[in-house]
């Protein structure tokens, strides 16, 4: 029974004018009543914290007693007395149960013992249950074991298969690496049996196989039998590729229809060449991985066969384009014989034309055997360019796509490179002398041609991007060589014949070389099919000498040299005109020889000014000579300078102008070969004097201003009229 908690008071000391006030708060440990008693002397009662058990307990307690609030102490010594009763009931309750607790030990007593033989039992089946614990244990280990032994024993059995798998040849694989046939039927097995070989010969190295493999002695034994078996194919292969390539490359020499006859001319085709090398494709990238010292033989052989057959093909084609070509001798525009001589021929059967169908059939095929070889050969360059490898691809089996694309990926190595260039020099050596002869045919025919052929040259060079086609470059490069060399030839030819006319004697007129440059110039524009550069070469060194020599005739007869040069500077403007306003280089001749004409006719029309009226103009000098020394009025009284001797000067200066005039008139056309010019030249003469007679005049007019002198508007009415 729970005891109940102690109340705690404050009792007022009367109750009248008493009020109570209840409040209610909380804390932690639950709900708190405050009873506060308000009176006059504000005396409070408070109560301890209970459980609501205790205050259920409490209440039911105070309701079987009635008594007021003041009684407290009374209702204390009631409780008092009532608990020292229960605990004497409780004393006397012992006493009267002994008996039971007797019986209570006793049985107590006989629990202890049975307890204690329990206990020895549990040890015993302790001990029993101890030693089964290890009988388990041993078991389970030695069923550990047999399961670990079991479990090795079928991994062993398995990496042994494995291994046995490894070392085993297949009877159809043996077969076909040590005696089968390597006709077109076989090849697929041959392939497939190069395959098992390779990837058998890379199971059994060191890096590929479990250290505790290596050194086996069944491992070495088959590793021993393999190598002999792949020098065995590659012997057999290698051998029957040496063989297979002259045979198939002498079957096509056999047949005329490959090449080209009199009257026909045979494009070659190689097409069904490749595909039966093809075939052979994957055999020679087997043949390099198993033994790459293999490659050289095949590839001496297969290039040296090949180079046989183009070399034909080559010289039957350009034999039967020089037989079959309708072009002469060209009556090239040269610089010796008569003016009239060596005109511009048509170059419709140009020798140019031959040539051009040579490189356009030759070279495109040189590029696709350049690159078949780096692809068939197994060479670890780049491809022509993708384009091209696309469209090989598209064409060729499955096989060469492998090739194809294993070649295709790999970076140009210089060691590789170097080895194609070897075998591109042996597969196209001596088909340049072909090209060789033709360039010399054509150049023969028609120097000029030489600029069609060097176009059509630059064109093909420029389009030899890849590594792969370098031999085919470098013939290209030699042609283009060659052609120049001729070319330059015929220039220097051509300054040669324009030096001779230095030993001529005096010369009238326009020499012959002048025109017949326009006609040479009118030619080579038509011959040009590309780049320029060579024509212009030939343009500026033709040129400057024409120039050179053209001055050094002029100086034959000193008298003349105005004369010679105007009218052949004239001549070559005219003659230039119409290839000048399209030819940038002719372009800058034309104006240097325009200046040179201007020159010359401006010293040619001072010259005969000054013939007719000397005295006129050195009395002007004389004047202009004593200005830099005294002022004008001064002038007038010097010797020779009075207003008599200006008269006198005068007088017989212009006296019988028109006469003068008509006698500088006649001497312009004295020793002039090309009237066309005197037009020209005589308004240049009238228009210099009136300049220089305007001159003299303000001369004039500041030392003699009262003189009454012809002016300038009346001569210029008098040359007018005449």
């Amino acid at each position: 029974m729970n005891r109940p908690r102690r109340f705690i008071a404050r009792l007022p000391s009367t109750q009248e004018n008493t009020t109570t006030k209840v409040t209610q708060a909380t804390n932690k440990d639950g709900p708190v009543e405050s009873v506060v008693l308000e009176s006059e002397s504000n005396v409070t009662v408070e109560k301890d914290l209970v459980s609501q058990a205790e205050e259920e307990d409490i209440e039911a307690l105070l309701s079987n007693y009635v008594m007021a609030i003041g009684e407290a102490e009374a209702f204390s010594e009631r409780m008092k007395r009532e608990l020292v009763a229960l605990e004497s009931a409780n004393v006397y309750a012992l006493i009267e149960t002994e008996s039971v607790v007797e019986e209570v030990l006793q049985g107590l007593e006989i629990a202890s013992v049975c307890v204690e033989d329990m206990d020895e039992w549990l040890g015993i089946f302790n001990i029993k249950l101890r030693h089964m614990r290890e009988d388990i244990q041993s078991i389970e280990w030695r069923n550990n074991r047999l399961e670990l032994q079991s479990d090795s024993n079928v991994a062993l059995i398995n990496e042994l298969d494995k291994l046995l798998e490894l070392l085993q040849i297949p009877p159809e694989y043996e077969a076909s690496l040590t005696g089968g046939s390597f006709d077109e039927g076989n090849m697929i097995k041959n392939i497939e049996a190069c395959d098992w070989l390779t990837l058998a010969i890379k199971n059994l190295e060191a890096s590929n196989l479990d250290p505790i493999y290596v050194k086996l002695r069944a491992v070495r034994e088959k590793r021993a039998e393999f190598v002999l078996l792949k020098c065995t194919f590659v012997r057999r292969a290698s051998e029957f590729l040496r063989n297979y390539f002259p045979s198939l490359i002498d079957s096509m020499l056999n047949d005329k229809a490959n090449f080209s006859q009199r009257g026909h001319l045979q494009r070659p085709d190689h097409a069904d060449m490749r595909n039966k090398c093809r075939t052979y494709a994957r055999l020679l990238q087997h043949i390099k991985s198993l033994d790459k010292s293999c490659m050289i033989p095949l590839r001496k052989a297969y290039c040296h066969s090949l180079n046989l057959l183009i070399r034909r093909e080559s010289r039957e084609f350009s034999n039967e384009l020089r037989n079959s070509s309708k072009a002469s001798k060209s009556s090239t525009p040269l610089f010796e014989g008569p003016a009239g001589a060596n005109q511009p021929a048509s170059i419709t059967d140009s020798p140019a034309d031959a040539y051009s169908k040579m490189i356009t059939v030759f070279i495109p095929l040189l590029v696709d055997e350049s690159s078949f070889l780096a692809h068939f050969m197994c060479f670890e360059v780049s491809t022509v360019s993708q384009s091209d490898a696309n469209a090989e691809a598209t064409s060729t089996s499955s096989v060469t796509l492998e090739a194809s694309s294993s070649i295709g990926k790999t970076s140009n190595n210089p060691a590789e490179l170097g080895l194609l260039n070897e075998c591109l020099k042996e597969l196209l050596d001596g088909i340049q002398e072909d090209f060789y002869a033709l360039v010399d045919w054509a150049f023969k025919l028609d120097p000029l041609s030489c600029i069609s052929m060097h176009g059509i040259t630059d064109r093909y060079l420029s389009g030899q991007k890849a590594e792969v086609s370098g031999y085919v470059q470098l013939l290209l490069d030699d042609l283009e060589t060659r052609i120049t060399i001729l070319f330059s030839r015929f220039v220097d030819d051509a300054c040669y014949q324009i030096e001779k006319y230095e030993r001529n004697v005096r010369q009238i007129g326009v020499v012959p070389y002048i025109p017949r440059f326009s006609q040479l110039a009118a030619r080579m524009e038509q011959y040009i099919n590309g780049s320029r550069d060579l024509v212009d070469q030939a343009y500026t060194k033709i040129v400057t000498i024409m120039f050179v020599i053209l001055e050094k005739i002029a100086q034959v007869e000193p008298k003349y040299v105005d004369i010679v040069l105007l009218e052949n500077y004239a001549a070559f403007q005219h003659s230039l005109y119409d290839l000048a306003n399209v030819v940038p280089t002719l372009a800058k001749y034309y104006h240097q020889a325009s200046e040179a004409y201007e020159q010359a006719c401006s010293r040619h029309i001072n010259l005969v000014i000054y013939i007719h009226f000397e005295k006129l103009f050195q009395f002007a000098r004389r004047i202009e000579e004593l200005m830099y020394n005294m002022s004008p009025e001064e002038i007038p009284f010097q010797v020779g300078m009075s207003k008599v001797d200006f008269r006198k000067m005068l007088k017989s200066s212009l006296a019988g102008l028109d006469k003068t005039i008509n006698a500088m008139y006649r001497k312009l056309q004295k020793n002039m070969t090309a009237e066309e010019l005197l037009p020209s030249l005589w308004e240049k003469c009238k228009k210099e004097f009136l300049d220089k007679y305007a001159t003299f005049l303000k001369l004039i007019s500041k030392i003699y201003p009262d003189e009454k002198v012809t002016s300038v508007n009346e001569m210029r009415d008098i040359l007018a009229s005449l």
